[in-house]
């Protein structure tokens, strides 16, 4: 599912929104649940009979303006998912000693921050996509000064998103698009000139909800 061919722009936010810290206290203490996925606004969107395992890292930069989440916006030319944003992270490799150490691989291969340099606050649920990945994610801290490389080849940007506009009220939204006469829904967070959409934003809406302690 792509989306729409304009896409909405979120509305500037002035003066910037207030400070806030994630409550490191929930994160740690969460528990994930078995799963959540593109099927839960689409009941008849049925997961694949087979998934591909998959590990990203949240990253919630600890500002001392506020916290920020760490996003990437994918190269153009990738075979998947080109031009969309996401977190860093990938595929579960045979030589990955779990799914944290997959994530924290790809999160240096992808922009060039050493695994030393992030603390681990937690996991979310795990994500099944439409096009067949488990996505396990991470919670992880990073401290100012930050040192990134992206690969040109897979990143084209690296930016931060205040965790205030995640948690703002009106946010999530839900977005429907019509995919071969066959209507769709998904989460958005449209912020200024980023549409953050699809298992990002779903992924994004579970760490919210955690933070907010709405969290099923």
């Amino acid at each position: 599912m792509e989306p729409p061919d304009i896409l909405p722009a979120g509305p500037s936010v002035s003066g910037g929104p207030a400070p806030v810290a994630a409550d490191l206290a929930r994160l740690r203490q969460y528990i994930p649940r078995l799963s959540r996925g593109d099927h839960d606004l689409n009941p008849d969107l049925k997961p694949l009979a087979t998934l591909k395992p998959a590990a990203v890292l949240v990253p919630i930069v600890r500002r001392p303006e506020g916290d920020t989440i760490l996003l990437t916006l994918r190269t153009p030319h990738l075979t998947a998912h080109a031009g969309q944003i996401a977190f860093p992270g990938g595929g579960i490799d045979p030589g990955d000693a779990d799914p944290l150490a997959a994530a924290l691989r790809e999160t240096e291969e992808e922009i060039g921050l050493p695994r030393a340099k992030v603390e681990i606050a937690g996991r979310l649920d795990t994500y099944i996509s439409r096009t067949g990945f488990e996505i396990q994610p991470f919670i992880g801290l990073l401290t100012p000064p930050l040192e990134t490389a992206p690969d040109p080849f897979e990143v084209a940007e690296i930016f931060e998103v205040p965790l205030a506009f995640i948690l703002a009220p009106n946010n999530p939204k839900r977005h429907r698009i019509t995919v071969q006469g066959v209507e769709r829904q998904y989460w958005a967070f449209p912020y200024r000139d980023r549409y953050v959409w699809g298992v990002t934003a779903g992924i994004l809406r579970n760490l919210r909800d955690v933070l907010l302690g709405t969290a099923e």
